[in-house]
């Protein structure tokens, strides 16, 4: 990370606590000690640089896959019946659930299971959703230890000075942060999930819980960790403050009718509101900008409400923005990228490409590929967008060719203002300044300004999809305005080249079979 340090050796951490928050969740992943030198808590924490470097770690998290960069050293372990080092990485399993699944994008690859993910025909046993699962648990799990081992108690017992045990006020609250993050995307994604906090027991098998009782208990933990939280733009780049809380209440509220069938849009505008007040601000920058390698001091951070941040020499792993750049692109167009090498691996397919028109802020690779895909094993098939760049905004390199500088913009103010046109064309929110919010992007893009008339709720679902393309969002979009199962349909949805309606069983992911078997508390989402 740019800010946080990474702090690769966090020894006991792998011992016993992470052996879990849940008896379950990693009973089959043989999570072991990765040193011969591990050592307790009690002399870890000796130094008062510790709970940083644990904040850093769990940080860390969202952009890396073990303690030493790249291979061998998996958080989840390594050998039989683990996942492969790469493909668990957070934000990469993330991508690749929400954006795969849709419109937006179809991958090449042919490796065990991955193809399911462009044809909506997955089952329990597939190898990337048991990957993201493993690694929602295994972060939940860091946030538990952090939060047990940065009691009272255990503070006064060590001595720590009063300056310190202020910071660590602050670095607890983002610890929730980030908890409640991950279990936001385990219930979007997975529906009910199994559930443990700082206050259960280790080793004690988890139970399952409902999406409503996640939903519920995500509020609440939000709204108390509020005050406890940096005040918006002045924490460090890449640590959460208090706007980044308030735009996962307002994520949280807007899919409310999905999560627990209550309409919370009311709610959800005065979150949004918060967030829109805060500070952050649309970037006075090039649309692309957002998205190249010094988007952590070009003018993006102004608009960038939190990042997964990547540092080519400090965050080497085959997940995140390096996945995102190298995947996208073959040899030719990734030297344009700052890269040295493409994967071949996704693209879009044509029913976005219709979509989105000659809207500026698509950047179509300019070549002959065509737009409808018959073989989804062909990158030649389909065409190819420019979104990520390991290029700076003043066209210098990066410090890594093969590890991008670039961050991901998990939350960003233009997500925000798209959500308050939404809710605006809904009936909430004021029609003129939704329209004028829309205006504003889509000047930064280079785009033609809309009429009050234009307002409707299929079109700010197209607005979205061509402002926050590949940046996560489009599977819970679809979802939202009731598209994804029927009423659009885009090539090879459902396995049929032409597209067929899902069942209502996409609508969540299955839980992994290996962790039902690991543990007889949790059941399995019907349809699987």
């Amino acid at each position: 990370m740019k800010n946080i340090t990474i702090f690769k050796k966090l020894n006991w951490v792998s011992l016993f606590s992470v052996l879990f928050l849940l008896g379950s969740c990693t009973k089959d992943l043989d999570i072991v000690p990765q040193d011969d030198d591990d050592f307790t808590s009690e002399i870890f924490f000796q130094n008062p640089n510790s709970y940083k470097q644990f904040l850093a770690k769990i940080y860390g998290g969202l952009a890396l896959t073990g303690q030493s960069n790249v291979a061998g050293s998996s958080d989840l372990g390594s050998g039989p019946g683990t996942v492969d080092e790469g493909f668990s990485q957070y934000l990469r399993g993330y991508w690749q659930l929400q954006e795969l699944p849709t419109d937006e994008a179809i991958i090449a690859w042919g490796d065990p299971t991955i193809p399911d993910l462009n044809t909506n025909t997955w089952n329990a046993d597939n190898i990337y959703t048991e990957a993201f699962f493993a690694r929602i648990f295994f972060q939940i799990g860091l946030c538990n230890e952090f939060l047990r081992e940065t009691t009272d108690s255990k503070l006064s017992d060590r001595g720590v000075t009063d300056d310190l045990r202020t910071q660590i006020k602050m670095f607890r609250a983002e610890v929730r942060f980030l908890r409640a993050l991950s279990y936001y995307h385990g219930m979007d994604i997975f529906g009910k999930i199994p559930f443990a906090t700082d206050a259960d027991l280790l080793g004690t098998p988890p139970i399952m819980k409902s999406r409503s009782f996640v939903f519920d208990y995500l509020l609440s933990e939000l709204d108390a960790i509020n005050g406890d939280l940096a005040t918006p733009r002045s924490n460090e780049y890449s640590r959460v403050d208090q706007a980044g809380a308030w735009m996962l209440k307002a994520k949280l509220l807007l899919n409310a009718k999905i999560y627990v069938d209550i309409d919370r849009s009311a709610d959800a505008l005065a979150a949004i509101n918060q967030v829109i007040s805060s500070g952050y601000v649309i970037a006075s920058i090039p649309y692309a900008n957002l998205f190249k390698a010094d988007n952590n001091t070009n003018g993006a951070q102004n608009e960038i409400i939190f990042p997964i941040s990547h540092d080519g020499l400090k965050t080497a792993s085959y997940g995140g923005t390096t996945f995102l750049i190298h995947g996208s692109s073959n040899n030719a167009v990734a030297a344009t990228l700052g890269v040295d090498s493409g994967w071949q691996g996704f693209r879009t397919r044509q029913e976005f490409i219709n979509l989105v028109g000659s809207d500026a802020r698509v950047n179509i690779v300019d070549n002959s590929d065509p737009a409808s895909i018959t073989d989804t094993r062909n990158f030649d098939q389909g065409k190819k967008l420019i979104k990520f760049s390991n290029i700076r905004s003043d066209s210098a390199l990066a410090q890594n060719a093969t590890f991008p500088d670039t961050d991901f913009p998990l939350f960003r103010m233009a997500d925000a203002y798209l959500m308050y046109a939404e809710l605006a064309a809904k009936g909430f929110g004021d029609i003129g300044i939704a329209v004028g919010y829309i205006n504003t992007l889509r000047a930064r893009g280079g785009v033609l300004p809309i009429n009050t008339s234009d307002l409707t709720v299929d079109f700010v679902l197209d607005e979205r999809a061509k402002e926050l393309y590949w940046e996560g969002h489009r599977r819970q979009d679809l979802i939202r305005f009731g598209k994804y199962l029927d009423g659009y349909n885009w090539q090879w949805k459902g396995g049929s080249q032409s597209g067929v309606s899902l069942s209502s069983s996409n609508l969540v992911y299955p839980i992994p079979n290996k962790e039902l078997i690991a543990n007889g508390n949790l059941t399995q989402n019907t349809g699987y």
